[in-house]
């Protein structure tokens, strides 16, 4: 079974973060790219910029519209997923406490139900 461990992220609660505590998290992101990645489990993983250098596009009547920013607007922003392989939903909510981002916000556990080109 597939899993997207979605990673949120308050650019606050970042900001508000000392150097060595930001950097604590890029290793803990290290440790736990090797432990999907010696288990057999891990199947990607992007990082994201932050909202701000985002451009969002809608299409109205046929034109093109451009925003900066994230389309939905809040707190907390979509920083960065992993993609898993594994067993079970339980072994993903085991892997997605792993992910240092799970003790600063929250990590979203969900379901693969479909991938282009997949049989």
């Amino acid at each position: 079974m597939k899993f997207l461990l979605i990673m949120h992220m308050n650019p606050v609660v970042w900001e508000a973060l000392s150097a060595d505590q930001q950097q604590e998290v890029f290793d803990g992101h290290d440790s736990f790219q090797q432990v999907i990645g010696k288990s057999g489990e891990m199947v990607g993983t992007k990082a994201l910029d932050f909202p701000a250098n985002t451009t969002t596009v809608k299409v109205r009547d046929g034109a093109t519209e451009t925003a900066t920013g994230a389309y939905v607007p809040g707190e907390a922003f979509l920083c960065g997923y992993y993609v898993v392989d594994v067993a079970s939903k339980e072994r993903a909510v085991e892997l997605a406490a792993l992910i240092p981002d799970a003790k600063l916000t929250a990590v979203e556990v969900r379901e693969v139900v479909h991938e282009a080109g997949a049989e």
